[in-house]
């Protein structure tokens, strides 16, 4: 299955801005000049991926965030130097893109609390006719699979406590993912 990314002319010249919802927020990876509290409308930060590489295997797979249809998300935004955007798109297309369940696309993002400051941000949004797409799953079969769940960027457990940290250090709950954490720190620590 082919990555759903935009084309060169879609990526325009000038500095990025790419929208983080999940470990993008505490671990982006890539040279940025400023990072700025955001909220993007139209789709939900939802755990709603099947992770067979990063954070899970296909035969133990973990689960991570995707964004999905509906809602409010609120995350961070970063400005990439003109110079390093290129760079940066490729980066995160290795990083994103590795079983292509996510689109690549612009999407209007607000910065701050100001509703004057709407940019145009790169994110990846869930593609729901993907094999590893989840859908709907209970608190329990999430909870399940984020405890199996081990992959090349460590242990799923770990994705998801970092997730709300970043989160509560922007002033942020997200009610779903904290009531997950309470149910994985009561876990004993994960050892592999």
């Amino acid at each position: 299955m082919s990555a759903k990314t935009l084309s060169d002319s879609d990526l325009s010249d000038g500095d990025l801005w790419v929208f983080g919802y999940g470990s993008l927020m505490w671990s982006p990876g890539f040279a940025f000049v400023e990072q700025v509290p955001a909220r993007l409308i139209g789709e939900h930060r939802a755990l709603c991926v099947y992770s067979f590489v990063h954070r899970g295997t296909p035969e133990q797979p973990g689960l991570v965030l995707g964004l999905d249809r509906g809602g409010a998300c609120r995350g961070i935004a970063f400005r990439v130097a003109d110079e390093h955007r290129m760079r940066t798109v490729a980066y995160l297309r290795e990083r994103e893109q590795v079983t292509s369940v996510y689109r690549e696309v612009k999407r209007s993002v607000w910065l701050g609390d100001d509703a004057r400051r709407r940019i145009s941000a790169l994110t990846y949004v869930v593609d729901r006719g993907h094999a590893q797409y989840a859908g709907r799953l209970t608190p329990a079969e999430q909870l399940r699979l984020v405890r199996q769940g081990h992959g090349r960027s460590g242990a799923n457990r770990d994705y998801v406590l970092s997730t709300v940290r970043s989160l509560e250090g922007q002033g942020c709950r997200d009610p779903h993912l904290h009531r997950l954490a309470e149910g994985l720190r009561d876990d004993a620590p994960v050892h592999r």
